[in-house]
């Protein structure tokens, strides 16, 4: 990493980022649009751990530029070196590089600002609100708290996804994507504060959308509904073009 990424790498190299390379051993399309591939880790599970959600920036390059992108890592096993990562496809470099990775492709991963504070007391219901982009990590929290009720908003169609919900204590509520995320800004709001009601003593709220949206939902829980900081999780994941 460094100069070879540009002044990102730098500045991740400064602030003590750690680097491995990572190979593909197989993969497979889940859906038209949603891929999974399966990698060995480099030596970098033994040496950061393991922890929910966690995830690592993938560094691909077009036209001599280096690009990053966050990717949650899925079924990490320390002891095997392995983990899987699933990309929701569309028009973009990292999209191109699932599209053509293959058993022997190589990529450059760095571990640097992942993290995860387990809520203290654990939650009485979780409520997350995520999209195609945030499922590994929807998933990683689920199984975080696999005996916890949960609700999750889901905007776009999960039919086909490997969404790890189980009917007997998890709701999934499937929201359309329209007018740039208002329609689940909206959906939400309509929705969240009976949730919240009937959530027990302790909810736990993960919000993981694009970056406008997350905002958006992050300023109503925390300003009009008064929801407590410790207790509410919200990263954008990714910028709409519109």
């Amino acid at each position: 990493m460094g100069q070879g990424h540009g002044w990102q790498g730098t500045v991740l190299k400064l602030l003590r980022a750690k680097d491995f390379t990572l190979t593909v051993t197989g993969g497979e399309d889940v859906t038209a649009d949603y891929r999974r591939l399966h990698l060995t880790d480099g030596g970098m599970l033994a040496a950061t751990g393991v922890h929910p959600t966690m995830w690592v920036r993938l560094w691909f390059e077009r036209d001599g530029k280096p690009h990053q992108r966050a990717y949650t890592l899925v079924d990490p096993d320390p002891s095997a070196g392995t983990f899987s990562l699933e990309f929701a496809l569309h028009e973009g470099v990292a999209s191109d590089w699932a599209r053509s990775a293959r058993p022997g492709t190589t990529i450059e991963a760095t571990v640097h600002g992942t993290g995860f504070d387990s809520p203290d007391p654990a939650p009485t219901h979780l409520i997350a609100i995520g999209d195609p982009a945030s499922l590994p990590a929807v998933n990683s929290l689920l199984d975080a708290f696999p005996s916890t009720p949960a609700t999750v908003f889901f905007e776009g169609d999960p039919a086909g996804l490997p969404l790890r919900t189980d009917p007997s204590r998890h709701a999934i509520r499937p929201v359309p994507r329209k007018d740039a995320g208002a329609h689940l800004v909206a959906q939400v709001r309509k929705a969240l504060p009976a949730l919240l009601a009937e959530g027990g003593t302790d909810p736990y709220l993960w919000i993981a959308c694009d970056t406008a949206t997350t905002r958006s939902l992050t300023a109503y829980v925390r300003k009009e509904l008064g929801f407590p900081k410790h207790r509410l999780h919200a990263l954008g994941y990714w910028r709409a073009a519109n």
